[in-house]
């Protein structure tokens, strides 16, 4: 009978809270872009927080605006978010697991990314681990959707394999998860804090090289 890594060929992170901390993303959004509109706006940085959050909220994260670091800059007249995200890259943080995980199952098995991230976040928060990749995968910069059960189904089809082939883990219920989970795709739910009710629920990545590599 077979094992689950008998039957694996591919393992597919998500990046933000799976393999990279949300340090660079929330120091963009919560910092950066708080400071240029109050600055921009003549506002104090408390009354310019609250009103993009208020902004960010009206849009919600089912658009795919909500992720689009320009259009935001755009939109509150900021400049160019290239050059601000260029200034951040030293927030980009790797989970104290990552990387040795990332190469220990990059021996046996094809790893690959799965992220709702666009691109020009990836460019960042993936720069010093992109080489343990064989493909990356943006829903949002690729295939203008949020993580739903198409864009799993296409990997799929990109990568040239079965879904029983592929484990994906990531931090979000609904996006790596249910998802994946619904077109037959060994999903793992990362809870890295230990709240989560779901009994599939691992704790690290550790725990998911501990699964599949007997690592």
């Amino acid at each position: 009978m077979k094992t689950l890594k008998d039957a694996v060929q591919v393992v597919s992170f998500d990046v933000e809270g799976t393999i990279v901390t949300t340090d660079f993303s929330y120091a963009i959004w919560f910092e950066m872009i708080p400071q240029r509109y109050a600055r921009r706006y003549n506002l104090d940085f408390d009354e310019a927080t609250r009103r993009i959050r208020k902004e960010y909220d009206g849009v919600g994260d089912q658009r795919l605006e909500w992720y689009d670091v320009q259009y935001w800059f755009t939109r509150f007249d900021l400049g160019r978010a290239d050059i601000a995200m260029e200034e951040l890259q030293n927030r980009v943080n790797y989970y104290t697991d990552t990387k040795d995980v990332l190469e220990k199952l990059g021996k046996r098995y094809k790893l690959s990314v799965a992220s709702g991230s666009p691109r020009p976040f990836l460019k960042h928060l993936l720069r010093d681990i992109e080489h343990n990749f064989s493909s990356v995968f943006s829903s949002t910069s690729d295939f203008k959707k949020v993580k739903t059960a198409d864009f799993y189904r296409e990997i799929c089809s990109r990568l040239g394999v079965e879904a029983g082939q592929i484990v994906h883990i990531g931090d979000n219920m609904q996006f790596d998860f249910l998802e994946p989970a619904s077109v037959g795709i060994q999903a793992f739910h990362l809870d890295r804090e230990g709240k989560s009710k779901n009994p599939a629920a691992l704790h690290s990545l550790t725990q998911l090289a501990d699964l599949l590599d007997g690592c």
